[in-house]
């Protein structure tokens, strides 16, 4: 059974800097892209970055080029995502999130190719 457990969330100031980690268990991790997604409420969920299986391939969305940073760790089945210079619009829910397939070394941003789910995790920027 495949769990997404998602930690790192809080609250910051306009400028400031957080990691997430998402732990994977349950399934054959390293041979699977997994993914950041977040959702404002009242909005879609949408894509925020992504990562092959070696970790060797990233995909960001604009909105967070050059500030946000996904890396994994396949020995310790876990993700990682390093948010800086964040600001009031990256405030949301985070979610951590396995891509349907595996031995993918192209993972997009399209929400409908993962399909298993974390509970998620709050951050919250203040101006």
């Amino acid at each position: 059974q495949v769990q997404l457990v998602e930690s790192g969330g809080g609250s910051v100031q306009a400028g400031g800097s957080l990691r997430l980690s998402c732990a994977a268990s349950g399934y054959n991790y390293p041979i699977y892209c997994m993914g950041w997604f977040r959702q404002a409420p009242g909005d879609e969920r949408e894509a925020v970055a992504t990562i092959s299986p070696s970790g060797g391939s990233t995909f960001y969305a604009d909105s967070v080029k050059g500030r946000f940073f996904i890396s994994r760790d396949n020995t310790k089945n876990t993700l990682y995502l390093q948010m800086n210079k964040l600001n009031p619009e990256d405030s949301a829910t985070y979610y951590c999130a396995r891509r349907m397939r595996a031995y993918e070394s192209y993972c997009g941003l399209a929400r409908a190719e993962f399909t298993d789910w974390g509970q998620g995790t709050q951050v919250t920027v203040s101006a």
